[in-house]
């Protein structure tokens, strides 16, 4: 049987204070086992990945400076990162912008406004968190 984890780390890049808190609120309704590291940027989520070892990533598309579909293209084009699920949530819905994330190799595309509910779900799903007994607290297993 496989060791659960004591702690997962995930990276929010979102330049929205709002969302970005909502994520947070979400993120720690569902364990408390689950580090956040938040960045404004794609250049700062850039700068942050060497210094720890994310389990999953979640951008948005429209930053500043370096944007969510150059950073996807970037982690899945560098064996260190490629396998690190991504999660892209966005106010950009044309099933062309969600094919073009997609296409890059984001795992999921979610369109603002999230629901939570749905979030955790795939939150659960790519950490592998039931299978592993790490629902926190305000977890519905």
């Amino acid at each position: 049987m496989k060791m659960s984890k004591e702690s997962y780390q995930i990276l929010i890049a979102e330049d929205s204070a709002i969302t970005r808190a909502f994520l947070v609120s979400a993120l720690e309704n569902l364990s408390s086992r689950l580090n956040v590291i938040e960045v404004s940027s794609g250049f700062e989520a850039l700068r942050q990945l060497p210094r720890s070892r994310f389990d999953l990533i979640i951008t948005d598309i429209n930053m500043p400076d370096i944007n969510g579909l150059e950073l996807i293209g970037f982690i899945r084009n560098n064996p260190g990162y490629a396998h690190i699920p991504l999660i892209v949530v966005t106010t950009e819905g044309s099933p062309r912008d969600r094919e073009k994330g997609m296409a890059l190799g984001a795992d999921e595309y979610l369109v603002k406004p999230i629901d939570s509910a749905q979030f955790q779900e795939l939150i659960r799903k790519y950490l592998n968190l039931d299978a592993q007994g790490l629902s926190g607290p305000g977890s519905k297993s």
